[in-house]
């Protein structure tokens, strides 16, 4: 018998969203490990909030949100609130009931940016490796170190001269503007519409953009990601970025840290070892210059494992910038891109964890 195509409104509506999701769907297990994570974060939170006035978006359900707008490539904080208006699953993964009303996005960005004063991505990070379920997926000797570019939300019209000297764009909202035979630096430059950002370029033949450089650690053993932070895109921002995060991890006992060519300086090496870091930095010999990795690292076999694991980071690169949105930030200033990063970063574990987790359990 044919279906009739009628709709049909009823005046109540018993809807259990729990038994809408099915269990063996993924964001069951990641939320899990979340709600542990953010657990150990409410001390945090306490902090973060004053005791008096109107009460806010719980910043658990606001991380919750931020995570799925990385798992599902939500373009903007607005669609992440039309999505969560109609969307059953969204509204379970954050808390809300069926009849919860939904934040206006530009609340919600408000109360997003009171986290950038509690550092909150960086430590819902640490919390979700400190779990014992995931800490025993992370090796504690070995890792590799890499940074990417993160192109800034300013273009290159924006990027004026400090004193204010140069031409003007062209009439109009999106006047035309010559660069043709002018030089410009970061020296006497700045972009208007996001200062924090550097005019940079990777390497040789390849454009110069306003961006900012995402440095990322990750450990050798399951290819999670245990540190990030973004920073300024300067010519040294790589190798300094990288000796602070390994420093977090190492401590009396030896490990090794991977890394490609743009880590093969002198400074670099000596800080590493400084540290009680042994450098597995791929070497960069040219006719100009020699490498400062000899026979006492290379002739080791740990050393090419290390070589052949560290490309693994560009995965987790990858998936930050191409399904988390991070290509090029949607956000302005170094604390706002840290923040979305790092976050972008550990939406990359969670999304990883639910497969380690079933094929390390007994």
């Amino acid at each position: 018998m044919r279906g009739e195509d009628r709709r049909t409104g009823t005046l109540f509506s018993y809807v259990d969203l729990e038994s809408r999701v099915r269990a063996d769907h993924p964001l069951r297990a990641i939320r899990e490990v979340v709600n542990a994570a953010l657990g150990a974060m409410s001390s945090d939170f306490e902090a973060l909030y004053s005791r008096l006035g109107r009460p806010g978006i719980a910043p658990e359900r606001l991380l919750r949100a931020l995570l799925l707008q990385c798992f599902y490539s939500v373009r903007s904080e607005r669609q992440l609130m039309e999505r969560l208006e109609f969307d059953l699953l969204f509204r379970w993964f954050v808390g809300l009931g069926v009849d919860d009303p939904v934040w206006d996005a530009s609340v919600f960005s408000k109360n997003r940016d009171r986290l950038l004063a509690g550092e909150v991505a960086q430590r819902f990070l640490a919390e979700l490796l400190a779990l014992p379920e995931v800490r025993r997926l992370l090796s504690s000797e070995h890792f590799s170190v890499d940074g990417t570019l993160l192109q800034a939300w300013a273009s290159l019209k924006s990027f004026r001269r400090k004193d204010g000297e140069d031409e003007p764009p062209g009439p109009g909202r999106n006047g035309e503007r010559d660069f043709r035979g002018e030089k410009r630096s970061n020296a006497t430059h700045a972009s208007t519409t996001d200062p924090d950002a550097r005019l940079y370029r990777k390497g040789s033949g390849q454009p110069a953009e306003l961006c900012y450089i995402g440095h990322a650690l990750m450990e050798n053993r399951n290819g999670l990601i245990v540190g990030g932070v973004a920073t300024r895109a300067t010519g040294d921002a790589e190798p300094l970025a990288a000796i602070e995060l390994v420093k977090a991890v190492a401590g009396s006992r030896r490990v090794t840290l991977g890394a490609d060519k743009a880590y093969d300086t002198a400074n670099f090496v000596l800080e590493c070892r400084e540290e009680n870091v042994t450098p597995h930095v791929a070497q960069n010999i040219t006719t100009t210059r020699g490498s400062r990795i000899d026979a006492r690292t290379t002739r080791h076999p740990g050393y090419a494992v290390s070589l052949r694991i560290r490309k693994r980071i560009e995965e987790g690169f990858g998936w930050t910038k191409e399904i988390a949105g991070l290509a090029q930030v949607k956000l302005r200033g170094l604390a706002r891109v840290d923040c979305a990063f790092v976050l972008g970063l550990a939406a990359y574990n969670l999304v990883r964890l639910p497969k380690l987790l079933a094929e390390a359990s007994p």
